[in-house]
């Protein structure tokens, strides 16, 4: 089985080809840095010579509204096209929970458009969407950061592991499609602003978290619960403490 994975070099990426790989998979990342760009095309007809399933974890350089929109619908027409001329069997992406309900951001919407084109395509698919990431967080605090504090609207997320994100997609490749999306989350929900202050407190940074009900995530004030995942969603089991303490060893051993 040959698995092409766009955004194979990134944080993700990189684990969802070795989890491919653990498997027997012969996994390939893909992605500008290996000479295949899907936004305009080049390089994704000799990328796909031979694949059984492509996996889309790619993600938008630029996070402005109409950069990250054409990003995400160029690059999907690109591979839905290069699959049918190919005769890929399956069509994997990664998504976000909750997207549809925040159409207030950008980047949300654009998710969104890319899972309609999915949709609408005709191709065999399956989606993944998760919640947020444990190792974001930091990123999260850096965008949301005025005059050295954090604000941050004081919703609930439910974060998981990368290891646990890039499990779930693995999975979704090397199983026959769906034709549907898959909700995955971490075990348990926490405050926005517990979840970046947990995170910033462990790596010393000095920055205060503020819980602001008029600061904005991806753009948008979202409903307390918007990207909380629906009950029958497959939980993770790393708990975000566990990985806390983890990292915190890991950079004292």
């Amino acid at each position: 089985m040959k698995a092409v994975i766009l955004g194979g070099t990134g944080l993700i990426g990189s684990k969802v080809v070795a989890e491919l790989q653990q498997h027997g998979v012969e996994a390939v990342p893909a992605s500008p840095n290996t000479g295949v760009d899907a936004v305009t095309g080049a390089g994704l007809a000799e990328a796909l010579a031979g694949a059984d399933v492509v996996v889309d974890v790619s993600n938008s350089p630029s996070f402005a509204d109409a950069d990250v929109l054409a990003f995400f619908t160029s690059s999907t027409a690109n591979l839905l096209r290069e699959e049918a001329s190919a005769g890929v069997r399956s069509h994997v992406a990664l998504s976000i929970v909750g997207a549809e309900r925040v159409p207030g951001s950008g980047y949300l919407r654009a998710k969104v458009a890319q899972e309609r084109l999915i949709r609408d395509s005709g191709r065999p698919y399956s989606i993944v969407r998760a919640t947020q990431f444990f190792e974001f967080a930091r990123g999260i605090a850096d965008s949301a950061t005025v005059g050295g504090e954090v604000h941050l609207p004081p919703i609930l997320l439910q974060p998981m592991a990368a290891d646990e994100v890039a499990a779930a997609v693995a999975r979704a490749a090397l199983a026959p499609s769906t034709n549907a999306m898959e909700e995955v989350g971490g075990p348990e929900p926490i405050p926005l602003p517990d979840f970046v202050g947990r995170a910033l407190r462990e790596a010393g940074d000095p920055r205060s978290v503020i819980a602001d009900p008029a600061a904005q995530y991806f753009g948008a004030v979202p409903a307390e619960r918007a990207l909380v995942p629906a009950a029958d969603a497959t939980l993770g089991r790393i708990r975000f403490e566990d990985w806390l303490q983890r990292r915190t060893l890991q950079r004292s051993s």
